[in-house]
């Protein structure tokens, strides 16, 4: 009976707060009152903030930048203003000697120029870890070099980080050594949090093992949502490579974007992004960058953080642009109608067919072997390109070994080494001793070279070590006698070009 009571009592007050002779003048809808968690208005307090990171250099790498110009331009469309994003790229490749088009950049084959207009806020040896750190948490007076621009937000803002590159278990790269490790950004994260100096954020990361970044690190109380294209033990892919359907332009022989990146970029730049949520995001890219679930190329899209997140708006991190108000997210036929003159990218969705990829490390061998294929014969370029592909190869294959034999050595070669490749279950982070990691890699590349983009691919082994409690003197004894008699060019020293740690 009191229950009926009470409910009584909302239904008068929801359907007329006004009692009286007025309330019949000055109805009240019930649904004024009455929202579903995902039905929030699209009139919010707060300011939208960006922090866009390309964390690669080399026209081999041109997708991850040509990424990040797409994804500027996406979130300038949705309404962003130009101070609230901050653009991290190395900055060459619109002029590199071998862009077909000099000064502009494509994200997808149907050669829209995404380069025009990108602000250069922190380019060439700008681009650190500890500037994007100083940028994320507003430390104006931590930045070397760079526009300044800092995310300087306010507890009721949004913030929204994309960053595209090349990963490993716990580690994202970066053009200037050291990389990002895990821990350095969520307790990034965690400082920030503390501050109060946001909202919530979304973090949206393309790399390979890409979900060993937040995999048991993550905590769900920091409000922060985050996907990543891959999850902590599988490469993430290039999208729009020379061979693949649609293939680039035929004077183009390198990717020009990455698959999950793509994937929700396209999908922003079709919808209404004040219906779409996260969480409808997170599943159509999921499905495209799947190869439609069947994962017969392509990675495993995951989530993490607050989940409760994913039921807000894309619109609240993003924008909206304002020609998408009229297409309805929950029209299934929208794609069936797609305009004749939009990306080449978007018709392939419609017509339901999903691109095949190259892994994130295979696709700058790609470019190195069609920037052979391609050159003159006879020429210098064309005997320069034989040799970088071959010190490339040669060196990946020095890594492999090396660290394959420092396995064996540790694990013993009864079991070759399996051990030290163990993925810890769902939930657990890749390693306990952070510290330990890192001396353990700038060890290993003092002894046996830098690592690279593609070595960071056995940066599971080296956790392992330290979660064995392998000592760190044992481990350089043994990386030292694997490697003693290693010579490695000027590319690959240490020395030269920085630790990765």
């Amino acid at each position: 009976m009191r229950k009926q009571v009470w409910l009584v009592m909302a239904i008068m007050v929801l359907g007329g707060l006004h009692m009286g002779a007025g309330a019949a003048r000055h109805p009240v809808a019930i649904d004024q009152y009455i929202r579903m968690p995902t039905d929030r208005s699209t009139n919010e307090e707060g300011t939208k903030w960006a922090i866009l990171l390309a964390g690669s250099s080399g026209y081999g790498n041109y997708r991850h930048q040509a990424d990040v110009c797409h994804a500027y331009h996406v979130l300038r469309k949705g309404g962003l203003e130009e101070e609230n994003i901050v653009v991290f790229m190395y900055d060459d490749i619109a002029d590199n000697s071998y862009n077909p088009r000099p000064g502009q950049i494509i994200n997808n084959p149907a050669g829209i120029d995404v380069y025009a207009g990108v602000p250069k806020d922190y380019t060439g040896s700008n681009v650190t870890v500890d500037n994007f750190l100083a940028v994320l948490l507003g430390e104006k007076d931590m930045l070397t070099g760079g526009s300044g621009k800092v995310v300087d937000s306010g507890p009721d803002d949004h913030i929204f980080i994309f960053y595209s590159d090349h990963g490993g278990p716990g580690v994202l790269g970066m053009p200037t050594n050291p990389n990002l490790y895990a821990v350095d950004l969520i307790d990034a994260l965690q400082k920030k949090h503390d501050a109060g100096s946001y909202k919530e954020m979304v973090i949206y990361v393309e790399a390979c093992e890409s979900g060993s970044i937040f995999e048991g690190l993550l905590p769900g109380n920091l409000s922060v949502y985050a996907t990543t294209a891959s999850n902590a033990e599988e490469s993430s892919w290039g999208t729009y490579c020379p061979g693949m359907d649609p293939s680039p332009p035929a004077e183009y022989f390198t990717c020009l974007g990455d698959l999950y990146s793509v994937a929700w970029m396209e999908d922003s730049e079709i919808h209404n992004l004040e219906e779409e949520t996260l969480k409808d995001q997170y599943s159509i890219v999921k499905k495209r960058t799947s190869n439609d679930e069947t994962y017969m190329s392509g990675s495993h899209v995951m989530q993490y953080g607050d989940n409760t997140i994913s039921a807000e708006r894309v619109y609240e991190y993003l924008g909206n642009d304002a020609a998408n108000k009229n297409s309805s997210f929950y029209d299934e036929s929208v794609l069936s109608f797609l305009p004749l003159n939009l990306p080449i990218g978007l018709h392939y969705i419609a017509k339901g067919k999903l691109a095949k990829g190259v892994h994130q490390r295979d696709a700058d061998l790609l470019f190195l072997w069609h920037k052979f294929k391609n050159g003159k014969e006879g020429s210098q370029e064309k005997l320069k390109a034989l040799e970088e592909l071959l010190e490339e190869l040669s060196h990946r294959m020095h890594l492999d070994k090396s660290v394959k034999v420092i396995e064996k050595a540790i694990a013993g070669d009864e079991n070759e080494g399996s051990a030290l490749k163990f993925v810890r279950p769902s939930g657990a982070p890749l390693v306990d001793d952070w510290m330990c990691l890192k001396t353990l890699v700038r060890t290993f590349e003092l002894h046996c070279g830098s690592l690279k983009d593609y070595g960071m691919r056995h940066m599971r082994t080296f956790a392992n070590v330290c979660n064995a409690g392998v000592k760190v003197s044992e481990f350089e004894e043994i990386a030292s006698s694997v490697c003693a008699a290693t010579e490695f060019s000027r590319a690959f020293s240490p020395l030269e070009v920085g630790f990765s740690a």
